[in-house]
């Protein structure tokens, strides 16, 4: 079934090429450093342990774990891979002895090119990057390899079970994996995980610590926006979802006229199309990327820019965190929760099903259906600070009582280093 597979992505690989080129138009990023994925590229030297991170929700996840990897094991690189430029550029806020390369394509010359110029000494692969060919070549070199962070939602796994055979060889090659809740460790087991080696260590995402100077950085940006008003904050948008945050806006301004939005599109190439939606409306409009503060009359500030997420929610009053209110599945919600941010999502949050129902159950999250639900919750929250203050502080707690899961995965990464655990 992998030679099949192997020979599929093989003929596929001139469209892939292809699919690459139409993205640079709009990000030319995507044209850089195109050796890479056909696992060519400078050769790494000394000691390597690679991570494997797709993209920006993956590499904010791995930043506790890179972290505790360069303290526990100094004398290596750490080498991180990624499949987009907006990964790639979160990878080069990291210090320190971190390397980024672009990940190679899944065919055997491609894996077969980089491994020898990477030479790691054991693979970490974050959440459901489940490539065959990287974890057959892996395991025929002796690469111990470890999927950390692990999830599998309900439609991810009836889509890997069309491929029964593939996905079963492919996760027998994990040395071990560390699920993050007992759901996704019987999804994984049904997929051909091994039971032995699979074991719930929780979500990274909760070891995840706001910036020490996160709340000094967000005052600065408050002054800038206006103390006294109201804040809220839609973060991670996608196409389609714009249009209904701004139409609950509209309906939120008739009651709180002096209301800012922060509105922080998830992709990067669709800064410009949201700024000239939100112009359409007829919203006066500042850009972060302009560098000037908020009027009084502007009503909607645009985090067009990349790496300043955490302080946007840590300057606003509300979170609403997006791809929710479209059927993408959602988006990290625990960054807005560490700071003690009431949190709004759409009822599409599949991909953080467990993390999404705990601040349910905890009160710190409130689910909403379209653009007038959201305008009543929002509508809500802005009334009843006491509200906003124990939602927030709900959302806090719950991420405090649920750190241990990089403590966990370390004892297995420890046990797969040769150091004793």
């Amino acid at each position: 079934m992998r030679i099949l597979y192997s020979l599929a992505f093989t003929l596929l690989l001139p469209f892939i090429l292809l699919r690459l080129f139409l993205r640079s138009r709009k990000s030319p990023a995507y044209r850089e450093r195109l050796c890479e994925r056909f696992g060519f590229g400078a050769c790494i030297t000394g000691p390597t342990i690679w991570v494997h991170a797709v993209s920006v929700g993956e590499v904010q996840a791995a930043k506790p774990l890179i972290s505790r990897l360069q303290q526990q094991y100094p004398q290596y690189t750490i080498l991180v891979t990624t499949m987009t430029p907006t990964g790639a550029e979160r990878v080069a806020d990291i210090n320190g002895n971190v390397v980024h390369r672009y990940v190679p394509y899944d065919a055997p010359g491609c894996i077969t090119r980089f491994l020898p110029r990477s030479k790691p000494s054991v693979l970490i692969v974050m959440e459901t990057e489940i490539w065959p060919n990287m974890l057959h070549y892996g395991r025929k070199q002796l690469i111990p390899t470890i999927l950390v962070n692990a999830r599998m939602s309900e439609r991810s796994a009836r889509g890997y079970a069309r491929f029964a055979a593939l996905t079963s060889s492919a996760l027998q090659n994990f040395s071990q994996i560390a699920v993050q809740n007992r759901t996704d460790e019987e999804r994984l087991i049904q997929l051909g995980a091994n039971p032995a080696t699979t074991h719930v260590t929780g979500s990274l995402k909760f070891d995840f610590k706001p910036p020490v100077d996160i709340q000094e950085s967000a005052c600065a940006l408050r002054e800038q926006w206006g103390v006294d008003r109201k804040v809220w904050i839609a973060a991670s948008t996608h196409k389609g979802e714009d249009e209904i945050v701004l139409e609950a806006f509209a309906q939120l301004r008739k009651r709180l006229p002096e209301a800012l939005l922060v509105l922080v599109p998830r992709h990067p190439e669709r800064f410009n199309a949201v700024a000239v939606l939100c112009q359409s409306r007829g919203f006066e409009l500042v850009r972060r990327s302009e560098r000037r503060a908020c009027r009084a009359d502007t009503a909607i500030f645009l985090g067009d820019s990349m790496g300043e997420l955490m302080l946007f929610f840590a300057a606003s009053d509300i979170a609403f965190v997006g791809g929710s209110l479209v059927a993408t599945g959602g988006h990290n919600l625990l960054e807005p929760a560490s700071l003690g941010l009431p949190i709004l999502t759409g009822p599409h949050m599949f991909n953080f099903t467990d993390i999404h129902q705990l601040l349910l159950q905890a009160e710190a999250s409130t689910e909403v259906e379209g653009s007038r639900h959201l305008a009543e919750a929002l509508l809500r929250l802005f009334g009843d600070k006491g509200l906003c203050q124990s939602m927030g502080e709900n959302g806090r707690q719950l991420v405090v009582q649920n750190r241990g899961a990089l403590e966990r995965v370390m004892v297995l990464i420890d046990g797969m280093m040769g150091r004793p655990k």
